[in-house]
């Protein structure tokens, strides 16, 4: 099977290049080659930014594909030029979502590819869903061969869950106030990237997964108390000096913060992966979150230079800190 990723060397997507070339496929990867990550020996690299379809072209020459995965697409305009590239290339078409185009907060949990897409406190789940309303009329209108993936939270050794990234770890160290949004006990899913790719992998030239929706995600559940916790343990911090604070107030400091929030990880997620265990039948997670994390922690500490505190980000907390602490003393 011949394969095209757009993209193909990001968070996600690096652990699913080198299980497709794993199980035989013929890999091909179209992008600008401005990455650190490395191409897994036997992918072909077709230079070109997808952002500019003429030179797509030039690098597609008369290549079709049994199916092409775009990793990069994030608004309706991107999906209308890849339904224009490969309408004639490709058997299946593959758009990455996001499990954040759910219903913001669910009103009925677990989640599954049948709840409604609507979420209007993010910009970015609200293109997302667009992309997706585009593909569909598009399978109905002329049968072109979508398949949508909604992720949610996937992560490599590179990637901490919170906002902030390594500054939370550095304040956790220094025995610091940290912020976790609400009370901390909404639910959420981490999912390591080798753990998605096993079910993503299995749609790649799958019939029946073409005009359908996939959510890929482990089924471990941990609350944003627990996360913090984990990531503390991992990184050898004392315990962590929790300060719960509203998602609104966050967000009314900090909108850029707030909508990651308001429209994501305020809510407790709970997905049902029957579909893609049912399509997909070698998806199992085996990677806990505990482990995930220790090997996070390992890459950061392997190189001080991956350890930049945003000094912003860490005034910004402290001001929020103070902001909501005020608010108490006034009681």
């Amino acid at each position: 099977m011949k394969v095209l990723f757009i993209g193909g060397t990001g968070k996600i997507s690096s652990a699913c290049t080198p299980l497709a070339v794993e199980r035989g496929y013929e890999m091909y990867l179209l992008n600008r080659g401005q990455t650190d990550r490395p191409v897994p020996d036997g992918v072909t690299v077709l230079n070109g930014d997808i952002r500019d379809p003429k030179s797509v072209r030039a690098a597609l020459a008369d290549h079709k594909f049994d199916a092409v995965v775009n990793w990069i697409a994030y608004t309706a305009d991107h999906i209308e030029t890849d339904i224009e590239l490969f309408r004639d290339r490709t058997d299946q078409y593959i758009f990455i979502s996001s499990a954040s185009a759910y219903q913001s907060p669910p009103v009925n949990l677990p989640v599954t590819e049948s709840t409604p897409l609507d979420n209007p406190y993010w910009q970015y789940s609200i293109d997302k869903i667009a992309c997706e309303e585009r593909l569909m009329r598009a399978y109905r209108e002329e049968k072109f061969p979508m398949t949508v993936v909604r992720p949610s939270h996937t992560y490599d050794k590179t990637m901490l869950p919170f906002q902030g990234g390594w500054t939370v770890v550095d304040r956790l160290r220094k025995g610091k106030k940290i912020i976790v949004h609400g009370d901390g006990s909404s639910l959420w899913v981490l999912t390591h990237h080798s753990d998605f790719a096993k079910g993503f992998v299995g749609l790649l030239g799958n019939n029946r997964a073409i005009g359908e929706a996939f959510q890929i995600t482990s089924d471990e559940l941990l609350t944003w108390n627990q996360i913090h916790e984990i990531v503390a343990r991992a990184a050898d911090a004392p315990e962590p000096q929790i300060v719960h604070v509203p998602s609104d107030l966050i967000n009314a400091i900090d909108p850029g913060w707030g909508a990651g929030l308001l429209g994501d990880k305020a809510n407790s997620m709970i997905f049902d992966n029957t579909k893609i265990k049912r399509v997909s039948p070698d998806f199992t997670c085996s990677i806990s979150y505990e482990r995930g994390a220790q090997e996070v922690i390992e890459w950061f500490d392997a190189d001080p230079a991956r350890q930049a505190v945003d000094t912003e980000f860490d005034k910004l907390t402290d001001r929020i800190i103070a902001t909501y602490e005020r608010a108490w003393e006034g009681l």
